[in-house]
């Protein structure tokens, strides 16, 4: 929306709350929805490829990963979602059937309740509604080092990338330590996909050093400037 002039309208702030790990905001920007974490924009309603295409492309790698194996497809599969972000991700899961729980984990108790009660229920709904779906709120590194269940894919949107996070004590998540959990919590012949707004070359070392096979980065194509990519790597049986 802009003003009679042809400017741009300033974002509305519609909620801002100060979280476990500091502040975050829900605005609108004309037709958007935004969220923003301590003043580092994370993502908004604009488009959603990039968040649709980490959940197909898990699901292909994990399907060719059985398949190489000499393998039918799973029946099932469970999918962890890393941060709910606007709900692009989540909405996507629960509307393929192949998928059978679909578990999101989110820190944020303001992003969660923007979803259950606020303006980004309308993209999000219909998914809560679905009973293979449920929220863990909890931080997602301490998830996935804590947590006794297991997973066929891992889809992590949680920073703008392994390069960029939003919160230092994300880094640990893109180490080998840190990846060590993650292969920890996937089944045999699992997926792990990290989205990210740029391609990381040290990560897809990092992911090799770790024990994945089959690394690999996809590229997301975008309006403008560099492709957004999901990193894939998959785990030994």
């Amino acid at each position: 929306m802009a003003t009679p002039y042809g400017i741009p309208e300033a974002p509305e702030v519609l909620d801002r709350r100060e979280g476990p790990f500091g502040e975050v905001v829900l605005r609108r920007h004309g037709d958007l929805l935004q969220i923003i974490a301590n003043g580092c924009f994370l993502m908004d309603t604009s488009d959603g490829r990039s968040e649709r295409r980490l959940v197909d492309a898990a699901l292909a790698a994990l399907d060719a990963a059985d398949a190489a194996e000499g393998r039918d497809p799973r029946p099932g599969p469970h999918v962890l979602i890393g941060g709910l972000g606007v709900g692009f991700s989540l909405a996507h899961a629960a509307a393929q059937s192949r998928w059978g729980r679909i578990t999101v984990v989110e820190r944020e108790p303001a992003v969660i309740d923007w979803h259950r009660e606020g303006p980004l229920a309308e993209f999000s709904a219909e998914a809560l509604a679905d009973p293979r779906a449920r929220i863990v709120e909890t931080d997602l590194v301490a998830y996935v080092n804590e947590t006794s269940d297991t997973f066929d894919a891992l889809c992590l949107d949680i920073d703008n990338g392994p390069d960029w996070t939003v919160t230092e004590g994300n880094d640990g998540l893109y180490s080998q330590p840190g990846l060590a959990d993650c292969a920890r919590v996937l089944r045999p012949h699992g997926v792990l996909a990290v989205w990210s707004a740029k391609p990381s070359p040290e990560f897809e070392g990092t992911l090799r050093n770790a024990g994945f096979r089959h690394v690999r980065t996809e590229e997301v194509p975008v309006a403008r400037g560099v492709p957004d990519v999901v990193h894939l790597g998959i785990r030994p049986g």
